[in-house]
């Protein structure tokens, strides 16, 4: 069966759990935990991703982001690619390090976010690692960590979980940290993680009582929400659908493409494709492996024919997402003028 697309937009709420190659460990030692935490942070400032929650367990960790400037998926790959790279050098390691795909899990923001935190945070505990909720306050690598104010690094906005339970910071901590405290009892929640049906509708409970009154719950496997959630989702992600497909109807062509960067760039068509360092020349192929998704492509494709590898076609995007949206240029408005 093929893999489901990812699904994002701007202010979208992802739990994250990406694991070991075969469950290997990915952290050997607090060098490598540090070098993720520090590796992390930098990413999280520079794409403007929020971080509500992380944990690291020694062969996997949890991450809870809310899409920032960029696309979550952008910001994953820059995080495992450079960390990766960094423990195969220092373990004298090659290959793979993490499985080939990242859980990533949409989630609706009420009544999940608070849910996702403190079961995130436990990881710790269920994992062993740490034994009381003494002791998960000192474990430097989780953000409960950090929550609680025991280290004052900048990235975590721990103001907006925080807020959540008072305006006083040391009343809001405290009121946080006993709402951790109390989902120990609970132990694994499977509906937080695990897949399909469950998930989507937020727990057997749900389930049932919708049944009870004959109600049809809306699922998917990628989403933790109500019915309602999952329905505007999926419209949302069947709009950017029939985008492609208004595409492919105008018959848009990588050369078709190339002429209406050019003119949105006031250059030459065969400049689009030219190797150059001019500014003209450099916004046209981030533009071009940008839009290259709503023409049925993809990024790399198109960078093929820009002669740029994999990593330059991707980073290309990404920057041709930035100025799209700084112009306020879309392709699916320019194709309706």
């Amino acid at each position: 069966m093929p893999r489901q697309a990812r699904i994002d937009a701007p202010g979208a709420i992802h739990h994250i759990i990406c694991r070991g190659i075969e469950r290997r460990r990915i952290f050997n030692d607090d060098t490598d935990r540090d070098h993720f935490v520090s590796r992390l942070g930098s990413v999280l400032l520079k794409t403007s991703t929020p971080c509500f929650a992380w944990a690291l367990i020694p062969n996997h960790f949890h991450l809870l982001l809310r899409t920032g400037s960029v696309p979550i998926a952008t910001v994953m790959e820059r995080l495992l690619t450079g960390y990766a790279s960094e423990f195969n050098r220092r373990h004298k390691r090659h290959g793979h390090l993490f499985q080939n795909r990242y859980k990533s899990i949409l989630c609706q923001t009420d009544p999940y976010l608070l849910e996702l935190v403190r079961y995130i945070h436990l990881n710790p505990i269920r994992a062993h690692l740490v034994t009381t909720m003494e002791e998960l306050r000192g474990y430097r690598y989780c953000g409960h960590y950090r929550l609680l104010g025991c280290d004052t690094a900048d990235w975590p906005i721990t103001a907006e979980v925080l807020l959540r339970f008072d305006r006083s910071m040391e009343a809001a901590q405290g009121k946080y940290e006993s709402y951790v405290a109390e989902g120990i009892a609970a132990g694994r929640r499977p509906e937080l993680a695990g897949g399909g049906l469950v998930r989507s509708a937020g727990g057997w409970e749900k389930i049932i009582q919708a049944r009870r009154y004959g109600e049809h719950l809306k699922s998917d496997e990628r989403i933790l929400g109500d019915s309602e959630f999952v329905e505007q989702v999926i419209g949302g992600a069947d709009e950017s659908f029939n985008d492609r497909c208004l595409c492919r109807a105008n018959g848009v062509a990588v050369e078709k493409l190339a002429q209406i960067v050019a003119g949105l760039l006031e250059i030459d068509s065969a400049e689009v494709w030219k190797e150059g360092r001019k500014l003209a020349s450099l916004q046209a192929r981030y533009l071009m492996c940008h839009w290259a998704k709503e023409i049925g492509l993809t990024a790399t494709a198109v960078g093929k024919k820009l002669m740029l590898s994999s990593s330059g076609a991707s980073r290309a995007a990404q920057r041709g997402a930035e100025l799209a949206v700084k112009k306020d240029w879309s392709l699916k408005e320019l194709l309706r003028e």
